[in-house]
């Protein structure tokens, strides 16, 4: 009886409904929900974009290794690169100690100027003074310079791409790579699935 009083009073729309020891219950029917017009345009399922596998954006970079990296059509570069939005080149350079105003020529003649040079110079953190001597540079050709780490370029080089800036981004690839736990383990998914065997 006592179970019918409150599917009744509940059934009415009431959003908080008084039960035994001064408890409430909060009622979270359809009437409570609101929605601002032009919030979820989807067709109802959940819909997520990943920025760097989209080639709406231009290039982009989906991996790298100790060899090259790989891009967001597929594409394998082998050794250090200059990327561009649209475009990818070779950048003839082996480690950081290479960079100077000859090999980054190439960033200040371009028209229309960049907003953003991105340097991923291997593994190993840039030296204040190399980042300083880079810097006062490009300062000269009024291009701002970020100096990171290869991973970091990647993610901010990818960023930035997909604002629409005038960027680019010359990347050595790195000496060493971390992984962890989780990437042995879908190495060894991946490779359970190409041959076929348990792991």
């Amino acid at each position: 009886m006592r179970f019918m009083k409150l599917r009744n009073i509940l059934n009415e729309g009431r959003k908080l409904l008084p039960v035994e020891n001064t408890k409430y219950v909060r009622n979270f029917g359809i009437t409570s929900i609101k929605r601002s017009p032009g919030a979820y345009d989807a067709d109802g399922k959940t819909k997520v974009s990943i920025l760097n596998t989209s080639l709406e954006n231009g290039l982009m970079i989906t991996g790298y290794s100790q060899y090259g990296f790989r891009l967001n059509n597929d594409v394998v570069v082998m050794g250090p690169i200059a990327i561009f939005p649209r475009s990818i080149l070779s950048w003839h350079v082996n480690s950081f100690e290479d960079i100077n105003e000859n090999s980054l020529s190439i960033f200040y003649a371009l028209e229309p100027k960049l907003d953003v040079l991105v340097l991923g110079i291997g593994d190993q953190a840039p030296s204040p003074n190399f980042s300083k001597k880079i810097m006062e540079f490009m300062r000269n050709y009024k291009i701002n310079v970020e100096i990171l780490r290869t991973e970091q370029a990647c993610a901010t080089f990818n960023l930035l791409n997909s604002e629409n800036r005038m960027v680019a981004s010359a990347l050595i690839p790195p000496l060493y790579i971390s992984y962890n736990e989780n990437d042995v383990l879908q190495a060894k998914l991946r490779k359970k699935d190409l041959y076929n065997t348990e792991i």
